[in-house]
């Protein structure tokens, strides 16, 4: 049975945004300080309409195309929750105000997921990993002076060194050093950690919304993101609304496409999609040197 907590969302319209400057109880409209009206503006010529979901929605488009900003708007509307700070303006909560949608129950443990936050998730993890190099160092320094130190004990409170001791000589140093050391943290690459971070941002019966989480992963890495989203939205009752312009992404079975490159935004197959036509024009003109 489908899962949706999100059912429509509606932008305000040109008329409603062209009433919020010509209200003459508006402050901020007299105002001539502001460099940006953001988001104002964004999709008023566009004129998307009202969006309705399915159990994975996709938003695509080229850059400018207002991807990014549709994802924070819904998520300041239902209040999802999030990691990392994002654009946002004087004006944000107006346009969202101004906005309407249809989500009678949305779980608390909803969430936005953007690029910023695999960004801080791949420092935090080299940082760890930089600590961990430099903890190794140091055993093995460590193992060096204590297999050739020469020990005797004299009282108990000396049993913990002795012990060092025994366990240095017993032990190679590669041994030693892994004994002491977090073994539970293996080194990955930056695609790697995307994705584990990815598979652990969604878990189970809620809304998530995912800005390009293709950043950093390869296209085999991709796959492997697109099954477990697949999954997600079958077995475990999470509704997805992503934003991408991934081949792999778009591929996503059973998805609703909204193509935000057309005027309006229109609903389309994956393979209708400017971007995965270029791909797919680009690997036929060079069908020849894929034989062997």
């Amino acid at each position: 049975m489908s899962t949706l907590y999100l059912r429509s969302f509606t932008l305000p319209s040109q008329g409603a945004e062209e009433g919020y400057w010509n209200d003459p109880s508006n402050p901020r409209a007299k105002r001539t300080c502001y460099t940006t009206h953001y988001p104002f503006g964004v999709f008023r010529r566009r004129q998307p309409g009202q969006f309705t979901f399915d159990p994975v929605t996709i938003f695509y488009g080229g850059n400018g195309s207002g991807k990014s900003t549709l994802l924070n708007v819904i998520a300041a509307a239902l209040s999802l929750r999030r990691r990392t700070v994002y654009n946002r303006t004087d004006f944000f909560d107006d346009y969202v105000s101004r906005c309407a949608w249809d989500a009678p129950e949305v779980p608390g443990s909803s969430r936005i997921v953007t690029s910023d936050d695999v960004f801080d998730y791949l420092i935090g993890v080299r940082e760890l990993n930089e600590n961990i190099h430099a903890k190794r160092a140091e055993l093995f320094a460590e193992y060096t002076s204590v297999r050739y130190a020469d020990f005797q004990m004299r009282s108990l409170d000396d049993y913990e060194a002795l012990s060092q001791v025994v366990d240095a000589q017993r032990k190679s140093a590669s041994r030693y050093v892994k004994g002491r050391l977090m073994e539970n943290m293996p080194e990955q690459s930056n695609g790697e950690s995307a994705l584990e971070f990815f598979t652990g941002a969604v878990g189970e019966g809620a809304l998530y919304l995912l800005d390009e989480p293709e950043n950093s992963l390869s296209a085999a890495l991709q796959l492997k993101l697109k099954q477990f989203l697949e999954d997600s939205a079958r077995f475990y009752r999470c509704q997805l609304v992503i934003a991408t312009h991934s081949p792999f992404l778009l591929s996503l079975a059973r998805a609703r496409i909204y193509d935000l490159d057309e005027t309006p935004a229109a609903v389309k197959r994956w393979t209708e999609l400017a971007n995965v036509r270029t791909y797919f024009d680009f690997f036929r003109s060079h069908a020849g040197e894929f034989e062997p």
